[in-house]
């Protein structure tokens, strides 16, 4: 990923977040010499450092052949992303941006063939995404032979990261008077996401000298 020194995230702790934060993420591979993507919930276990992603695909989903735990694959996960305008920077001659927070996570997936593993990744995604507001529903309530009937039908995977990547563009190479513009132009949009860059935007603004 092209990562300009100013826009570089490294702190595992911060990565280790938006991960579990922003948890939908597209998942890349080749397959046939083509790229491959799937949208998928993955389940970070561990750190970003030296954890590993879980997850599952559908059976009828081919790209888990390829999962041979030594060809690598991209996973993509994205937060709030927005048009900057130029009207909204003090400083003239400016051109239109895009600001946005990205993560880019690297490692060889491995197909988990045991079903007892299936169930443990499934059981995990849903706890992990069960709380108060949805009635915190459990895998629990099904039935044995129901559950084993929904394994055969998915193949649950893994991939142990090799490295992690971020990339946060929130005008950091502008100036401070420009950068105050850009986040007042984002929440008068209206626009939820445009709101949270702004909100982003703020908690990097440097200090009024």
């Amino acid at each position: 990923m092209y990562k300009p020194r100013l826009f570089d995230v490294d702190d595992p702790s911060t990565l280790t977040a938006f991960m579990r934060e922003q948890s939908f993420a597209l998942l890349v591979t080749n397959v046939d010499g083509v790229p491959f993507a799937t949208h998928v919930p993955l389940l970070l276990d561990g750190e970003a450092e030296n954890g590993r992603l879980l997850g599952h695909l559908a059976k009828a989903n081919g790209q888990w052949q390829g999962f041979d735990g030594e060809t690598e694959a991209l996973v993509m996960f994205w937060g709030p992303h927005a048009y900057i305008s130029p009207n909204w920077y003090e400083s003239e001659k400016m051109v239109p941006t895009w600001n946005y927070v990205t993560v880019h996570a690297y490692g060889k997936p491995k197909v988990l063939s045991e079903p007892a593993q299936a169930e443990d990744v499934l059981k995990r995604l849903t706890d992990t995404y069960e709380n108060d507001a949805t009635g915190n529903w459990s895998m629990d309530v099904l039935p044995e032979d129901f559950v084993e009937k929904q394994i055969k039908g998915i193949v649950a995977f893994e991939i142990p990261l090799d490295r992690v990547e971020g990339k946060f563009k929130l005008s950091q190479n502008r100036k401070r008077e420009d950068r105050l513009g850009a986040i007042q132009g984002l929440r008068n949009s209206g626009d939820a996401e445009a709101t949270e860059v702004a909100r982003l935007m703020e908690d990097i603004l440097p200090d009024d000298d």
